[in-house]
């Protein structure tokens, strides 16, 4: 394509968040230009098909919404849907030599707590915390697409002390240990806040509790959906929301160099064959904020560290479960957790921490396809496939420094040999093979992401997660940087993380002088 020279706003990267700053800004009647790196936009939000000859389009990365505010998918007209899975979670265990578990979800959720714990206790705990959370979500989602709150105002408005303790002042491993007595339901909870996050459940920065909070507040509810039509499906909207309103959307062009003075800037960028330059009222950038450092050429922190196993596979058919009482289109429904006990989190936070990979790697896992099966084409949808989706806990990119396919490798077996352990036959007996006859199973770790997706350190929100509040560090937003015309519209912002279209709004609000 030809570029314009000049452009009220040109937005580096076209991830969702840049492109719902695009979408934005075209329909204030703003001039934009969006500087995508790869020959298609979505970023980390994408659909493939990644086994050859194979007809299933995979979330390849990021999988499930539950931050992106309905009012972003109306306001830009967004032909995009979620639904909500029938079980919230499955959690399975042995109990004297017994394969048990806990469902979550699908009117079973009282029996199940008591048949696993043997009363109503830690049921009647798990509705007091979750009510408690909710009400948070409730008063904390909807000023995420507001200026930022001081920590005063969003305490005031959130109006529970013992909530504001347990969230937002003492690590949540202490809420945890208040509230619940049985390990395995306190390891459901914490999982929350462990998400693409290295920490323990008592780490002082509350690091895990910025992570758990993001996890419980989305929509006002703390639900996590499937995205009709798989992740893809979000992002392709977003890109014709932005072209409809007048945006353009430049593919192939790498952004090499940012120049500003305050009140005007230069991006410079490359594609295949050539260089060029144009000129900006106002930068947004869509990339992590070692990128921005580097564009501007100024010295980047140190990058957060990633700490996770994204693995997808097709499947011929669901596994049998050794826990009879469930059926497994129920178990595989919602969030399927694996060696995710309170006691195991904590042991494999330590050896990971050690610099050992987890002898009992922590996963969950879910099928998109039980959901929405639009994302198979008819064939595999006929012959009964589904997709799988696993998500690996405590697994820094450190660990695969010295010999990354080696490590990997280690990890992925005996990541599933965690899962076969549930099962009454092995994964890979389930797995579909492709147009060469390879299984359809990929894995994917901080390294990989970096190197695909160049993610500073292969972390899935950018930087370390930040509470919803102003400090003296955030401006207005939480989207403004230094320079006064330069702004950050990605995941490194404050109130980033996730597939929310959060930042790509807040730093359109920005721009817009809202």
């Amino acid at each position: 394509m030809t570029v314009s020279r000049s452009y009220d706003a040109v937005i580096v990267g076209g991830g969702h968040n840049g492109l719902v700053a695009a979408a934005y800004l075209a329909r204030a009647g703003r001039t934009v230009l969006v500087l995508e790196r790869l020959p298609v936009t979505g970023g980390a939000a994408v659909s493939t098909r990644p086994f050859a000859g194979v007809d299933a389009r995979l979330s390849r990365y990021s999988y499930l919404v539950s931050l992106l505010p309905p009012k972003i998918v109306r306001e830009l007209g967004l032909r995009f849907a979620v639904r909500t899975r029938t079980v919230s979670s499955y959690t399975p265990a042995l109990r004297g030599g017994r394969p048990t578990g806990l469902l979550v979800g699908a009117g079973r959720t009282r029996e199940s707590f008591a048949a696993l714990t043997g009363s109503d206790a830690e049921y009647a705990a798990w509705e007091r915390f979750y009510a408690m959370t909710r009400h948070v979500a409730e008063r904390v989602f909807p000023t995420l697409t507001e200026p930022l709150p001081d920590r005063g105002a969003l305490r005031d408005r959130i109006g529970d002390a013992e909530a504001w303790r347990m969230l937002f002042e003492e690590p949540v491993g202490v809420a945890i240990e208040e509230t619940f007595r049985d390990d395995l339901v306190r390891g459901v909870v914490l999982t929350d806040a462990l998400i693409g996050t290295f920490a323990d459940a008592h780490d002082p920065t509350l690091l895990q509790n910025r992570c758990f909070l993001y996890h419980v507040i989305g929509g006002g509810t703390g639900d996590w959906n499937v995205p009709v039509g798989g992740m893809g499906a979000l992002t392709d909207a977003l890109a014709d929301a932005a072209r409809s309103a007048g945006a353009e959307i430049a593919t192939g062009h790498e952004a090499t160099r940012l120049e500003t003075d305050g009140r005007t800037a230069e991006v410079t960028f490359r594609t295949a064959d050539h260089e060029g330059t144009v000129a900006a009222r106002h930068v947004l950038v869509g990339a992590p904020p070692q990128q921005l450092a580097a564009l501007l050429g100024e010295p980047a922190a140190q990058p957060a560290e990633g700490a996770q196993l994204k693995v997808n596979m097709l499947l011929t058919r669901l596994p049998r479960l050794r826990d009879r009482s469930v059926d497994p289109r129920d178990a595989f429904a919602g969030t399927f957790h694996i060696s995710e006990g309170y006691g195991q989190l904590a042991a494999a936070y330590a050896e990971a921490a050690g610099g050992r990979l987890p002898s009992a790697p922590p996963s969950e896992i879910y099928c998109h396809s039980l959901t929405d099966p639009s994302i198979l084409g008819p064939d595999l949808a006929a012959r009964g496939c589904h997709t799988m989706t696993l998500f690996g806990l405590h697994t820094p990119a450190r660990l695969f420094a010295d010999d990354h396919d080696a490590t990997r490798a280690a990890l992925l077996k005996s990541t599933l040999a965690e899962l076969d352990q549930h099962l009454e036959e092995p994964i890979t007996d389930c797995l579909a093979v492709d147009a060469d006859g390879r299984p359809c199973i990929e894995a994917k770790t901080p390294l990989d992401l970096e190197r695909d997706l160049r993610l500073p350190g292969g972390h899935i929100f950018h930087r370390d997660l930040a509470f919803p509040y102003a400090t003296e560090r955030t401006g207005r937003w939480g989207v403004e940087t230094a320079h006064p015309n330069v702004l950050l519209c990605g995941a490194g912002a404050v109130r980033g993380g996730g597939v929310s279209g959060i930042p790509g709004h807040n730093a359109a609000m920005a721009v817009l002088g809202r």
